[in-house]
């Protein structure tokens, strides 16, 4: 791996103070699995005094990973070990663990960029609107320029699924069609 746990730590404990994914409950498990996989990690004095509900939680992370530090490469790793088994996503979120996933193959995980393509923002039926307006307009213009009777005949009968106002104005112009 190259760097220790400690030194991971290190460069780890600012996103693990800062991230939300650390609520109350998973840091409560992880003081847990310390306190009772690793009671020469953390003592039950210790497990006590970090599992304070009165403080708030990304300082009682803080305060948990300072310890750690204090405690040595082994604590360190039990932590790591910890945050993977409780909170994985985070765990392969963690700076030193992107670089160290890139590191080893980045052709083997491209870096994967999710960006929301948003042409605007009324959704998929002012779209449909617009379209059969547009179509619409275009089989009108198709057919005012056709000199086959039935061709007008045609569009009358496209009107039957249309709405009132749209089968007024298609049964309009096909009459109006039929009178030249």
């Amino acid at each position: 791996m190259g760097d220790s746990f400690y030194e991971q730590l290190v460069e780890d404990s600012a996103f693990l103070r800062a991230d939300y994914r650390l609520d109350t409950e998973l840091v409560d498990k992880i003081i847990l699995q310390l306190n009772r996989i690793y009671p020469q990690v953390l003592t039950d004095k210790e497990a006590t005094r970090f599992r304070n509900l009165d403080v708030p939680t990304s300082f009682r992370v803080g305060e948990l990973v300072t310890h750690l530090k204090g405690k040595g490469e082994e604590a360190c790793r039990e932590f790591y070990r910890a945050l993977h088994l409780h909170v994985e996503e985070l765990y392969y979120s963690l700076p030193t663990r992107l670089r160290l996933r890139d590191s080893f193959d980045p052709l083997a995980h491209p870096p994967v960029y999710q960006q929301k393509h948003s042409l605007n923002e009324r959704g998929p039926h002012f779209f449909l609107g617009c379209f059969s307006v547009a179509v619409g307009m275009a089989l009108l213009y198709y057919f005012s320029e056709a000199k086959v009777a039935g061709g007008s005949r045609a569009l009358g009968m496209a009107a039957l699924g249309l709405k009132k106002k749209a089968q007024e104005v298609l049964i309009w112009y096909t009459e109006e069609s039929l009178m030249l």
